[in-house]
C-alpha cells in the first residue's frame, strides 16, 4: 500500500498527462485516460481495470481505458481541473468530489439522512436521472454509479458523544468553504485538507479525526493512527465514473451504448463486492487495534439532533432546495413501502 505515496510513480504518472486528448480520428485507438483515489490493486481498481478490458472487447480494440490510481495525479478537485483542460479524460470520484461540479450531489450525502442500503438505493436510483441530467449539461457523462460504503468517525482518542468529536480537529474536505463554515456553526472543529493529505495530517497532529468508510480506512492505513471508531452509520458514501463529453464524442457513435452498458454492469458488480469487503475490513481493523465505540440510543438522539437542526441551513444553501426535498420525499416514500419493515428487519 505505500506504493500509494511514491513520488516516482506520481511523477512519471505526471509526464503522461502532458498531451491533451484532442488527436485526430485517424490517429488509432481512442485512449481514455481516467484517475481515481482508489488505492492500486482495491476491489474499485481491479473493477475498473475489468470494465476496462470489456471496452476493448466489445470495442473490438478502438477503446483503451488507461487508470491512474492512488491519487497520483491529486485529489478529486485536481481530477476535475484536469479534465476542464484535456489532460484527464475520466475520473471514478466520489459524491463529495462531484459536488466541485454540482451541489445538488451533496443530497446524496446528508448525515443520518437514510437508514439503510435499501432505503438509499431506493432514493438513489430515483434522483439519478436529474443529477445526471445536470452534469450533462456542465459536459459529463455518467458512466456508472458506485458505492464506497457507509461513512464512520475515526479518532486517536475513545469517544461516543458529539461533545468528545467536537473536542477533536476534524479532517473535512479543501475546496468547499460553506461546507466548512457549516461544520464550525455546528460547533466542531473542521481541518479542511486534502484526502491526500490525511495520513500525513494525523502524523503530524494536524488532525485529530476524519470519517471515512472502514474500506478506505483499511486501505490507506489511516485507522493505525486513529485506532478508535463509533458504531454511527453517518452517510453513505456514492460516486460516479464520469467521462468528458468532448472525449465521450470521440468514442465512435456505434460503441457508446455498449461502453455504457459494459460500465453499468460493472458498477453492479462492484456495488455488491464493496458492501460484503467494508464489513471484512472492520473485522482486519479490530484485529489490528482499532476499538469500535457503541452508540447507545440516547447518544445518537445527541448525534441526530446536531444534525437536523442545520437541516434549515443546508437546504438552499449547501443543497440546493428543490433537491433536499426531493431527497426527503423519497425517503419518506420508502419508509411507507413494504420494503422499509423487510430492510428494518435484516
Amino acid at each position: 500500500m505505500s506504493s500509494f505515496w511514491n513520488r516516482a510513480a506520481a511523477c512519471g504518472a505526471a509526464l503522461l498527462f502532458l498531451s491533451p486528448f484532442s488527436v485526430p480520428a485517424h490517429a488509432g485507438p481512442v485512449v481514455v485516460k481516467m484517475a481515481t483515489l482508489a488505492p492500486e490493486g482495491s476491489s474499485w481498481h481491479r473493477v475498473l481495470q475489468e470494465m476496462g478490458e470489456e471496452w476493448e472487447k466489445v470495442s473490438g480494440g478502438k477503446v483503451t481505458l488507461r487508470i491512474y490510481p492512488g491519487g497520483v495525479v491529486g485529489d478529486e478537485d485536481t481530477m476535475l481541473r484536469k479534465m476542464r483542460v484535456g489532460q484527464l479524460h475520466a475520473a471514478a470520484i466520489t459524491g463529495m468530489g462531484l459536488a466541485f461540479l454540482d451541489r445538488s450531489f451533496y443530497g446524496l450525502h446528508v448525515p443520518m439522512m437514510y437508514a439503510s442500503d435499501e432505503e438509499f438505493d431506493y432514493v438513489r436510483d430515483r434522483i439519478a436521472p436529474m443529477l445526471e441530467a445536470r452534469l450533462e449539461e456542465k459536459g459529463y457523462i455518467v458512466l456508472n454509479w458506485g458505492d464506497a460504503g457507509w461513512v464512520h468517525f475515526f479518532a486517536r482518542e475513545a469517544f461516543t458523544h458529539p461533545a468528545e468529536m467536537k473536542a477533536m480537529k476534524l479532517y473535512v474536505g479543501a475546496g468547499d468553504d460553506s461546507l466548512t463554515q457549516l461544520y464550525k456553526e455546528a460547533g466542531f472543529r473542521p481541518v479542511p485538507i486534502s484526502v491526500v493529505d490525511i495520513l500525513p495530517g494525523l502524523q503530524t497532529g494536524l488532525i485529530d479525526a476524519f470519517n471515512a468508510t472502514p474500506l478506505a480506512a483499511l486501505a490507506f492505513q489511516w485507522f493505525a493512527l486513529a485506532p478508535h471508531m463509533a458504531d454511527l452509520k453517518w452517510a453513505p458514501l456514492t460516486g460516479a465514473t464520469i467521462i468528458d463529453k468532448r472525449a465521450w464524442e470521440r468514442i465512435p457513435e456505434d460503441l457508446r451504448q455498449r461502453i455504457l452498458e459494459v460500465s453499468r454492469n460493472a458498477s453492479q458488480r462492484l456495488r455488491r463486492e464493496i458492501r460484503n469487503l467494508n464489513e471484512e475490513a472492520l473485522k482486519v481493523m479490530a484485529k489490528n487495534g482499532l476499538k469500535v465505540e457503541h452508540i447507545s440510543p440516547a447518544t445518537e438522539a445527541e448525534w441526530r439532533k446536531i444534525v437536523e437542526d442545520t437541516h434549515p441551513r443546508i437546504r438552499g444553501r449547501i443543497i440546493p432546495a428543490d433537491v433536499f426535498d426531493e431527497v426527503r420525499r423519497y425517503r419518506d416514500e420508502f419508509r411507507r413501502s413494504p420494503a422499509a419493515g423487510r430492510a428494518m428487519a435484516r
